[in-house]
């Protein structure tokens, strides 16, 4: 039975000008260059879409704007994570008010939070929102981590629809396959694209791959791949996704992944590479690094292709 959410939603960047306004202009080009790699659908507001950090008219102008240039052609998934409970449910009425498709929430950050706490949170959250809820485990910038067991429970609650793992560890993603293997209108999906694969390959229904920002076409042969249990074709597209991942690992702060990932985009043309206050771009010896890279990967205009996918 093929589910309603499955394959490759990328979590997209939120484009900005020098000023922080939405780059209206580098959106459209954004979202065409990502629908056009054949994905399966958009997750904005993010991590990777620094949606806490942007701010309620920000992040009213990338809702309005993202459904006005994907017109219902892709599901798009909407972030509401915020360390108030009436900042989500406020932007996730919102969502809804716009025609998106889900919404997805991490657990308040801030505060840490018991099991209890947290169950109490999404069965709260799923009363309030009138759109199906997508679950995000992200303790590396929230502090509270989901178990298993405590996922197995949050699966339960009416209006939950899905789930998705940023933690890393896969012994505990691979607990919640297998519990919840039997739910056909239950979506598993991985977070970190280096475990795309495997995870796949395993029974999750799909990824929510920063990378396919700049190169959705390679996530989408990865997903196919390990659909299909091709293994060489699998290998080929992890060797790509670990050359691509050396965007991640430059300059000095945790920032840096967001910031190679913009800067990769500005070079091939796509969008500009302003972070949302008070975060800066690249200096111009990571920038160089960044276009050394695209270069290997033949990603950039100077490699010949000036389109990434």
């Amino acid at each position: 039975m093929k589910k309603d959410f499955a394959g490759i939603i990328p979590p997209v960047v939120t484009p900005l000008t020098a000023g922080r306004e939405l780059d209206r202009e580098g959106l459209e080009r954004l979202l065409e260059h990502i629908i056009s790699g054949g994905v399966h659908g958009l997750f904005i507001l993010g991590t990777t879409g620094e949606g806490p950090a942007l701010g309620e008219k920000l992040q009213h102008d990338m809702i309005r704007e993202s459904m006005r240039i994907v017109r219902n052609r892709l599901p798009v998934l909407v972030g509401v994570s915020a360390a108030a409970f009436a900042d989500s449910a406020a932007l996730a009425e919102f969502a809804r008010r716009n025609g998106c498709t889900g919404v997805v929430a991490a657990p308040p950050c801030y505060f840490c939070l018991g099991d209890a706490e947290l169950l109490d949170y999404y069965q709260a959250l799923a009363r309030t929102v009138r759109l199906p809820l997508f679950v995000y485990n992200m303790p590396g910038m929230t502090k509270s981590y989901l178990k298993p067991a405590l996922v197995r429970r949050i699966a339960e609650i009416p209006g939950v629809r899905g789930y998705k793992d940023s933690s890393g560890n896969m012994v505990d993603f691979h607990e919640v396959l297998l519990a919840l293997k039997d739910r056909p209108d239950f979506s598993i999906f991985i977070g970190p694209e280096e475990l795309l694969g495997e995870a796949v390959l395993m029974g999750a229904d799909g990824g929510v791959s920063g990378g396919a920002n700049l190169n959705p076409r390679l996530f989408v042969r990865m997903y196919q791949a390990a659909g299909d249990g091709n293994l060489t074709e699998m290998r080929e597209c992890q060797r790509e996704i670990y050359a691509q991942r050396r965007l991640y690992g430059l300059g000095k702060f945790q920032s840096s992944m967001i910031k190679g990932l913009k800067s990769a985009l500005r070079q091939c043309g796509i969008c500009e590479d302003y972070l949302s206050a008070p975060f800066n771009h690249f200096e111009p010896d990571c920038a160089g690094e960044v276009a050394a890279i695209l270069k290997n990967l033949h990603l950039s205009p100077d490699a010949g292709s000036a389109d990434p996918s």
